[in-house]
């Protein structure tokens, strides 16, 4: 028979062997019978199953979330889970590095702002289930061969109602490629395919969109590509209309002038978006339409305002001159093509001051001639004709023994010398003859 031992305090397979003794085989013939069934009864499965259960509670798995994205909506969602709740959801973008949304209500999803994919993505959201902190994430990546998405992608708008885009064909992409571009509002309301593509054999390599209404100020631009032979990856960048417009140059310029000052006056151009004429910063190119001076004057900056004008000195009698403005953002600057010139001034006076200046010229160097005439005359004049030596006078020799000079010691003039010839002159007396 089994005595017990002992109270059994721990209901564990190892704390329920040492409280039981094992009867000695010569107390009963049934001694070794005994001993098997009670081993047999402590190391059956179920037995241990059970052991085990009461010690270590066993963990339910998790359901996947079962993540979805909607790139069109910038929109990802997952399956709602019974007692959790939802902490945040990240997008990894590589180039705006971690997007993270605060979730605040049980909703499952969440809606990321327009960002571009062509990069690929990673999303994670991170919940919280059966008060287990878990995260899972989400690949999306750029389907298609690597170098076959379009390239050197840019838009512009001119004249305030037109706009062009272009881009390149992929290095790698082959040559039955052909791309299509989209072009979406950030309300995600209106979403259109370029009406007018311009072609490089028979490759969309641009755009041309002659309506621009629906477009709000930052746009989803998208270029994706199809071909028989492999995977087209597609492009896509979030464009503002404001930094890829191009200004037209101002109109009506017009110049007023005074005895002492010109005023210009210009009106600001139009744009696609309305804005104010303190956005606005222009540059004055004024030149002096004449023969004596070019044109390459300094440009004149001017910040723009309500009245757009500027004061340039000019005083009576003014030569012709001519004006022309341009205009930019005033923080970003891409100036416009210049305005047409407008000219001021008179043609007359131009003509007169050149007059002046020319005799003013002439009459200066005749002034000099003369004078140079006049000086090498002078001169010599008194190379030729040396002074000559006077009488001495014995009277005043004691007064003016300074003024005199010796005879022998006085050199001779230039061209005589040893060569110069003396007259004699003999007077003959004829004797008388008699008669």
């Amino acid at each position: 028979m089994l005595e017990p031992q002992g109270t059994a305090k721990d209901s564990g397979l190892t704390g329920s062997l040492a409280q039981w003794a094992l009867p000695s085989p010569s107390a009963s013939p049934v001694g070794p019978l005994a001993t098997a069934f009670l081993l047999s009864l402590f190391l059956h499965p179920a037995s241990l199953l059970t052991q085990e259960h009461r010690d270590f509670p066993a963990v339910e798995p998790i359901p996947s979330l079962k993540m979805k994205f909607d790139p069109r909506r910038m929109t990802l969602t997952w399956d709602c889970q019974e007692n959790a709740t939802y902490v945040e959801c990240v997008m990894f973008h590589k180039e705006k590095g971690p997007i993270a949304i605060m979730l605040t209500d049980k909703k499952c999803r969440c809606k990321f702002p327009d960002s571009s994919l062509h990069g690929g993505v990673t999303l994670m959201v991170t919940a919280n289930i059966s008060q287990r902190l878990i995260s899972e994430k989400l690949v999306y990546p750029n389907p298609g061969e690597e170098g076959t998405a379009a390239q050197n992608f840019s838009c512009f708008i001119y004249n305030a109602y037109f706009m062009n885009c272009t881009w390149a064909k992929g290095q790698a992409a082959p040559d039955d490629v052909q791309y299509f571009l989209y072009i979406r509002d950030s309300r995600r309301k209106i979403e259109r395919e370029c009406p007018r593509y311009i072609d490089d054999l028979k490759i969309h390599v641009g755009c041309h969109l002659k309506d621009l209404s629906g477009l709000t100020f930052h746009n989803y631009f998208l270029v994706n590509g199809t071909s028989q032979r492999t995977g087209i990856q597609f492009f896509d960048s979030i464009l503002s209309l404001k930094a890829i417009e191009r200004y037209s140059p101002p109109h009506n310029v017009t110049v007023h002038c005074n005895e002492s000052h010109c005023l210009i006056r210009w009106e600001k151009p139009r744009t696609l978006q309305s804005l104010t004429g303190w956005e606005f910063q222009y540059q004055l190119d004024i030149q002096r339409q004449s023969t004596m001076q070019h044109s390459g004057n300094q440009l004149i900056e001017v910040s723009g305002d309500a009245e757009n004008k500027y004061n340039f000195p000019s005083p009576e009698p003014r030569g012709k001159h001519a004006v022309r403005v341009r205009t930019s953002d005033s923080r970003i600057q891409h100036w416009s093509a210049w305005s047409r010139p407008v000219e001021f001034g008179s043609e007359e006076t131009e003509a007169s001051l050149v007059h002046v200046y020319v005799l003013v010229v002439l009459g200066t160097l005749a002034c000099a001639l003369l004078l140079g005439c006049l000086l090498k005359r002078v001169i010599g004049k008194y190379k030729l004709f040396p002074p000559i030596p006077r009488i001495k006078d014995k009277l005043t020799d004691n007064h003016q023994s300074d003024q005199q000079m010796i005879w022998e010691k006085f050199p001779p003039s230039a061209g005589r010398g040893d060569n110069e010839e003396v007259l004699t002159v003999e007077e003959l007396t004829e004797a008388p003859t008699s008669p």
